[in-house]
């Protein structure tokens, strides 16, 4: 659960195979009047991470499921990353903002990005 702004664990993506990534933001409860943006930082060590998002998603305000792809076949440098998110409330009743979500990361298999490459032929 969050009430204020905060950051994820670190994650090595350093021995990934594909570097190729599903992200999913999943919310299972919010209060009224409020807003989530949730946004992926990269780290060469673990530690010190970026001033930039490397990706985002798009801000969110309701329950729901939302799918990333995060694609870091293109930069080797890049050995951690952790999800930093931001949230705010506006109207009546209390200012504290409340949400309940996770955020989730799995590696996209070779097959599948072979399929979506269209390096793999599919049967008649």
């Amino acid at each position: 659960m969050a009430t204020a702004k905060g950051d994820g664990p670190a994650l090595d993506v350093s021995t990934a195979s594909t570097r190729v990534f599903l992200v999913n933001l999943g919310i299972t409860d919010i209060i009224e009047q409020e807003a989530i943006d949730v946004s992926i930082y990269a780290s060469a060590d673990g530690a010190v991470f970026g001033p930039k998002p490397i990706g985002a998603f798009p801000q969110k305000f309701y329950r729901g499921e939302t799918p990333l792809l995060l694609d870091l076949s293109g930069r080797p440098e890049v050995k951690a990353i952790r999800a930093h998110w931001e949230v705010n409330r506006w109207g009546r009743g209390t200012e504290t903002p409340m949400f309940e979500f996770c955020v989730t990361v799995r590696e996209v298999s070779e097959e599948i990005l072979a399929e979506i490459r269209g390096g793999r032929q599919k049967a008649s």
